[in-house]
């Protein structure tokens, strides 16, 4: 495994650190939302408001909710095939859906390394953060959004 000289999103735009004395380094998703009807999405779009009822072709950059209810989970048992980086040995790991609480916007994402299906429970308080996806060949390690249980 090469040695990490730095972090970056694995997918870029997702997701942000606040800037703000109060809540420095506090990772918050970014979605979008509909100025018209209130619809918000994730992830984050430019147009095309998803809801049927609305013709609004522009939606607005929002910063989306840190807490929510899990709505549902799976834990995945099996290595994801290539060229999907995979840890070796891969360890099973759990997907949350969660519904964020102001947005009502189920979100999915993997749950924090240590925390499997059999430590979830449906409608319990879940909170976001981030974790290590891999390390690409350049020493560069790719973050991903992740979900944990509320403290």
């Amino acid at each position: 495994m090469p040695e990490v000289i730095q972090q970056e999103p694995a997918v870029e735009g997702w997701f942000a650190t606040d800037s703000t004395s109060e809540a420095a380094g506090v990772p918050h998703l970014i979605g979008s939302k509909c100025p018209e009807c209130g619809t918000y999405v994730f992830p984050p779009r430019e147009n095309n408001c998803p809801n049927p009822g609305c013709t609004s072709d522009t939606l607005e950059s929002v910063a989306l909710s840190t807490r929510g209810k899990l709505w549902s989970y799976t834990e995945n048992r099996y290595a994801p095939p290539p060229p999907y980086p995979s840890p070796d040995p891969f360890e099973p790991f759990a997907v949350a859906a969660v519904e964020l609480a102001k947005e009502g916007l189920i979100v999915l994402g993997k749950v924090v390394e240590g925390t499997l299906a059999a430590d979830l429970e449906v409608g319990m308080e879940m909170e976001l953060t981030t974790m290590p996806l891999y390390t690409d060949d350049d020493g560069v390690q790719r973050i991903v959004h992740a979900w944990r249980i509320s403290s």
